[in-house]
């Protein structure tokens, strides 16, 4: 007997949710690097935020967590819209401060890089949170 793969809705949805959350724990897994190796640009960025060095000890665990949290099928939903808050108060840290959409530190420029990726990243959270409102 031939079997044809699901390709049911719901199927889509669970493959379409998987990526989106593999996406965002790739993103907070990259960004530990910098925050707990010290790193001169994770350095500058939570020294402007007047929370150098606990904030980023701090912020780097709650992206460990919510990195794994959303690779686990029970802890997967409130790590989306958990992994989206945190994201909007990191926009809102690039506007409402002195550091800006493009960090310059020690002569060098990230050029917009972290912006961009904590806009990608809310922009995930946000599709996978409508994804699991639809289920």
């Amino acid at each position: 007997m031939d079997q044809k793969p699901n390709k049911t809705p719901n199927h889509m949805k669970n493959k379409t949710s998987f990526i989106l959350r593999l996406l965002m724990s790739v993103i907070l897994f990259q960004s530990l690097y910098f925050k707990f190796g010290r790193h001169d640009q994770a350095v500058y960025i939570f020294s402007t935020l007047s929370v150098e060095p606990w904030g980023r000890y701090l912020l780097g665990t709650i992206e460990l967590v919510f990195a794994v949290a959303l690779l686990v099928p029970k802890t997967k939903h409130i790590a989306a819209v958990l992994t989206g808050i945190i994201m909007m108060e990191a926009i809102a840290s690039h506007l409402l401060t002195t550091l800006g959409i493009v960090i310059h530190w020690n002569d060098q420029s990230d050029g917009g890089q972290l912006f961009a990726m904590a806009i990608i990243v809310l922009v995930l959270s946000t599709t996978e949170v409508f994804l699991i409102r639809k289920r």
